[in-house]
């Protein structure tokens, strides 16, 4: 990790496009041939808010899993674990780095994550950004 300065607003934005781009990407239909974005644009949104807290905190990430822990430490209650958005990333990286396909089921489960764990996360991160 690399400290600098805070930076409040610029963490904001992320967390703003994070939601935007995560409402787009839960209004696409789900079928095979889109199991590949639907994963991948779902595992980015929560990286981004995970990259937003460290923003906001002057750190400079420089993997995706810090990022991810970031997440895990919001106290936040939801529907199912937190610890699945690290499943997400290693099924993101199966894709992009070793050419998995993956399976309708399988994006499926990623929007199931998203619509139960995504929006607790979000409200709360944007919480204590307007602190």
């Amino acid at each position: 990790m690399r400290f600098k300065h805070s930076d409040k607003k610029n963490a904001l934005s992320i967390v703003e496009a994070s939601e935007k781009e995560m409402k787009f990407t839960l209004e696409l239909p789900v079928t095979e041939e889109s199991s590949f974005n639907v994963i991948r644009n779902i595992y980015e949104c929560f990286r981004m808010l995970g990259d937003a807290i460290l923003v906001s905190k002057g750190i400079s990430s420089q993997d995706h899993i810090e990022q991810i822990r970031e997440l895990e430490k919001v106290n936040v209650k939801t529907e199912r674990p937190l610890q699945l958005i690290n499943s997400l990333r290693k099924l993101r990286h199966s894709i992009n780095y070793y050419g998995y396909v993956p399976k309708k089921i399988e994006a499926e489960d990623a929007v199931s994550i998203a619509k139960t764990c995504f929006y607790p996360l979000l409200k709360e991160i944007k919480r204590e950004f307007t602190k």
